[in-house]
């Protein structure tokens, strides 16, 4: 059977095809790491790591299992491959602190583009349905994401990783097989539109684990009646970790040496 393609070498292949020049990445020679530098990570240590564009949480957790030549590591709350910002890695003892991560509440910033949806309600597929968004007013916007804050149901998109008797839902979304979804409750604390500049309107948004900040643009876009989608992402806290004290890939790897 052939092995299954990650999304990292499906956006490269992409790319290819457009006639983009895609940064790839050059599998290295594995140099032994120092004991003395892999022992506090074998024992355990929490990772801030600023995850890039168009890698996948995985991509990010075997990069670093690769580095730092151990068995015991995870993260502590997915984001999807178009988002960027802060995902906590876990190592050792502290992979048992895994589920007290994700449990904590959770900042973002990002873009929702009017006038439009898509079937994944972001940009992993393209806009359709588009529709006239000139009569919203600020005073509309600002007032409409009242409804969106506190305690509230949400639906989790059909592209998900949410499984279903053993499969993941995106995987039967593309059989084009039907499934019934059940709300989720989710408690939004904070729901602000930061800026307007039509289409594009830029949020901050701070709620409880299991929110699914694509489907609150898929939402919101529906109530305001002209449809909107996701178009940016950004996680800039998990409870007390802000994302500005995180390391990129690269910063993370250069203090290895």
């Amino acid at each position: 059977m052939a092995r299954k393609q990650t999304y990292r070498s499906k956006y490269i292949s992409q790319q290819v095809d457009a006639g983009n020049t895609p940064e790839t990445y050059v599998r290295k020679e594995r140099i032994p790491l120092d004991p003395a530098i892999q022992l506090p990570y074998v024992e355990g240590k929490a990772l801030l790591i600023d995850k890039p564009l168009h890698w996948t949480s995985f991509d990010m957790v075997r990069k670093m299992r690769n580095l730092l030549q151990i068995k015991k590591i995870g993260h502590a709350g997915t984001l999807d491959p178009l988002a960027t910002g802060l995902l906590i890695v876990c190592t050792g003892k502290f992979t048992k602190k895994i589920n007290e991560y994700m449990a904590q509440e959770k900042e973002y910033t990002g873009h929702i583009t009017l006038g439009a949806v898509t079937p994944t309600y972001d940009l992993e597929s393209e806009p359709e349905q588009i529709k006239d968004y000139a009569y919203l007013t600020p005073e509309l916007i600002h007032a409409a994401t009242i409804p969106f804050t506190g305690i509230i149901d949400q639906f989790p998109p059909i592209y998900s990783a949410i499984k279903k008797e053993g499969v993941a839902l995106y995987e039967l979304a593309r059989r084009g097989v039907e499934v019934e979804l059940a709300a989720r409750k989710i408690n939004i604390y904070h729901f602000e539109i930061t800026n307007i500049s039509l289409p594009v309107l830029t949020f901050k948004v701070v709620c409880s684990t299991g929110t699914y900040i694509r489907s609150l643009a898929n939402d919101f876009g529906a109530a305001l009646g002209c449809g909107g989608y996701l178009s940016s992402l950004r996680r800039t806290r998990i409870g007390a970790f802000e994302v500005s004290a995180a390391f990129s890939i690269e910063e993370f790897e250069s203090n290895l040496k």
